[in-house]
């Protein structure tokens, strides 16, 4: 989970799903509640430990900090080594993600295609607003974190995606690689608060109002795919504490002309397979996922 998490456009819900944990997990987290609280207070923590399923947790969470502290290096120095393949290979993931999100609403009105374009909408103005940066502040990374977290309990979208679309993505992974206890642990905090505060309305949200929800998240799915256009034109730029370029706005161009503009090789036949990899990737996970709903069922 904590693999697929650090990639956008892959789930790490769907991961969950597929290794038949999801459902331990939902329960797991929606057991922190009033109950857990009043067996802490008592200083019962082996009934509280048992009552939040405290080994499931404990290790399953080991499991994806350790995950993304391994893969966030990797996909770092891809990333400023091959940035129009990774980017590609991003694109194709969210492109087969939204793909596989819109039949799941079972019934569309004029209120869930307004919502759905509502959602485009306002992923689209974010992406081509051209400023690809965000607060630094650590309030912001709290809501990022708490915001973020709760795609890793909703199959098909992506932690890693809210990231990208906040511009937080490079962000949080460069923390964790250079071990910033600060920022890192504002974002954990910001994530704890997600699960124990969004949990349940995102429970309640698919249960009432699953094709206007379902509606509005491919609508910001699609809108978004604008942020991960492989290929873009770095119009300002600030160089941040750490010495390295940062840029501020950016606007897409055609891979035509990525080559006269950067005088970088725009990559095209590898980004293009990259794309086809991402989408064939989804695919694959997606129908592992029905054969495994159909296993159980």
């Amino acid at each position: 989970m904590g693999a697929a998490d650090v990639v956008p456009g892959v789930s790490g819900g769907t991961i969950a799903f597929i290794s038949g944990i999801y459902e331990t997990l939902i329960n797991s987290i929606n057991s922190v509640n009033q109950d857990a609280v009043k067996l802490l207070f008592r200083f019962k923590f082996k009934a509280f430990w048992e009552h939040v399923n405290g080994n499931f947790l404990i290790i399953l969470l080991s499991g994806i900090g350790f995950s993304i502290a391994a893969f966030s290096r990797v996909i770092l120095y891809l990333l400023d080594t091959f940035p129009e393949i990774v980017w590609s290979f991003f694109f194709g993931l969210i492109v087969a993600s939204a793909a596989i999100i819109i039949p799941k609403v079972t019934k569309w009105s004029v209120g869930t295609v307004l919502l759905g374009i509502l959602g485009f909408a306002i992923a689209y103005i974010i992406a081509v607003s051209g400023q690809t940066q965000t607060p630094e502040s650590l309030w912001f990374i709290f809501l990022s974190g708490a915001i973020a977290i709760c795609a890793m309990i909703l199959p098909g979208i992506s932690g890693s995606f809210i990231l990208l679309l906040l511009s937080k993505y490079e962000y949080i992974l460069n923390a964790v690689k250079q071990i910033d206890v600060l920022v890192i642990g504002t974002f954990f905090l910001g994530c704890v608060t997600g699960l124990l505060s969004f949990s349940r309305l995102l429970k309640y949200l698919l249960a009432n109002f699953h094709n206007a929800f379902i509606a509005l998240l491919t609508g910001f799915m699609i809108g978004s795919l604008s942020k991960v256009w492989p290929w873009k034109e770095t119009l300002s730029s600030v160089i941040d504490r750490h010495g390295k370029t940062i840029p501020v706005l950016q606007q897409n161009i055609s891979p035509l002309r990525y080559q006269d503009i950067t005088g970088r090789d725009p990559m095209l036949i590898l980004s293009i397979v990259a794309a086809f990899v991402g989408f064939a990737l989804i695919m694959g996970l997606t129908r592992l996922s029905d054969t495994k709903d159909k296993a159980v069922v």
